[in-house]
């Protein structure tokens, strides 16, 4: 018996020296994956810029250069790392800085009148969600909680993260959740493009004009990402509804007049480098293609029923557009991407790049992230419920 209590505390302490240069370990590669995908989809996006595909070329680049990575990585290497979901979060960060910079000037009172009916628009694609959810349910022999969770338009990490919570099916919430965003993401600026061509403004080439390298200039970027780290960190820590982008949002509106209270800094005005725009871009990219790299193979029956369940989610949101066409003044553009189901910093993107009611799209899709997020434990819980419920023999 002295032999074993001798013996315990070294395995003990073996394992947790194990731990430790696990999770190091760990750490390095996923570093080395993200900057492999940053190095790849740099050259992907001016590749897609040259096609004159518009300022979101970069997220397509990032797209393909995180399902490249991550299938090279299972072939070659036999190392299968999940979607990083730190690189997303950054990503909605930086954009969330773009964005609100570009709000800065935008008149905001004229959009609060129109809340009620985003609010309005937001239950219509709740509860469309929910009816998909439970057809897909009942068509595919899957669980009402998996079904719900995978076509509930919210973010893909969130969605997955809440199913593996659950011991639900991890891959499949995936899948489905993948798809959809990616559809959004692809055929919303193609919808754009194709029927408001003059909308669309061509992709600004790489030059200096990307980073502006004054002393001043950087160091007012540097304090920028400061003040946005310490105000997004705590969001996410305590994990407020959509906190990553809402919080750098806030950030990128409130940033000068900051800089014009202070009294020292005196008439400065600054908006963050294309850049920021573009890292952004790329990594809200690559963590949608680390999805699609991250998939199991499925079969072709489980892949069918899933493309069913995402073309009735874009039905689902094209009714919505023509809703809020009835229902309000706003042009078709307008309605179509405040609608779009999910990819909201996507859409707000593509706002950003047809310089079309930025303001507009920019709440909507806080409203529904909002919404989405800050109900999602009542929806879990009704959903587990009820799936109880249904899977109870008669």
């Amino acid at each position: 018996m002295n032999q074993s209590i001798s013996v315990a505390p070294s395995v003990e302490e073996h394992t947790d020296e194990n731990g430790v240069v696990t999770k190091q370990q760990l750490f390095v590669k996923q570093l080395i994956v993200l900057v492999l995908e940053m190095l790849l989809a740099l050259p992907l996006g001016l590749l897609l810029a040259k096609f004159q595909i518009g300022r979101i070329a970069w997220i397509f680049g990032g797209i393909a250069a995180g399902t490249v990575v991550l299938q090279g990585c299972g072939t070659f290497y036999k190392y299968f790392p999940q979607p990083n979901r730190t690189a997303r979060k950054v990503g909605m960060a930086l954009v969330g800085l773009t964005v609100g910079a570009s709000n800065a000037d935008a008149n905001l009172a004229s959009v609060a009148s129109g809340i009620p009916i985003l609010i309005f628009l937001t239950l219509f694609m709740l509860l469309s969600g929910s009816c998909i959810g439970y057809i897909y349910s009942r068509v595919s022999k899957t669980n009402l909680l998996t079904a719900m969770l995978a076509t509930v338009p919210g973010g893909v990490g969130i969605m997955a993260a809440i199913a593996a919570d659950y011991n639900k099916n991890v891959s499949l919430v995936a899948l489905v959740q993948a798809i959809r965003v990616t559809s959004v993401v692809f055929l919303i600026p193609l919808i754009a493009r194709t029927s408001a061509g003059n909308y669309y403004p061509q992709t600004l080439p790489i030059n200096r004009a990307w980073l502006n390298f004054d002393p001043s200039q950087l160091g007012l970027l540097l304090l920028l990402l400061l003040i946005t780290g310490l105000v997004v960190y705590p969001a996410i820590l305590f994990k407020i509804p959509a906190g990553d982008f809402f919080g750098a949002l806030l950030i990128g509106i409130g940033f000068n007049p900051l800089l014009h209270w202070l009294p020292f800094m005196g008439d400065i005005s600054f908006s963050p480098p294309p850049l920021i725009n573009l890292l952004g871009q790329m990594l809200l990219g690559i963590t949608i293609g680390e999805y699609w790299g991250d998939k199991p193979n499925f079969k072709k029956r489980t892949i069918g029923y899933a493309l069913m369940s995402v073309a009735m989610t874009l039905i689902a949101g094209a009714i919505a557009a023509i809703l809020a066409m009835q229902l309000t003044s706003w042009d078709w553009l307008t309605c179509l991407l405040v609608t779009a189901p999910g990819g909201s910093a996507e859409m707000i993107l593509v706002s950003l790049a047809l310089n079309h009611n930025v303001e507009i799209v920019t709440t909507g899709h806080l409203v529904r992230l909002i919404a989405i997020n800050s109900s999602l434990p009542l929806w879990v819980f009704l959903f587990r419920r009820l799936d109880e419920q249904l899977s109870e023999p008669v």
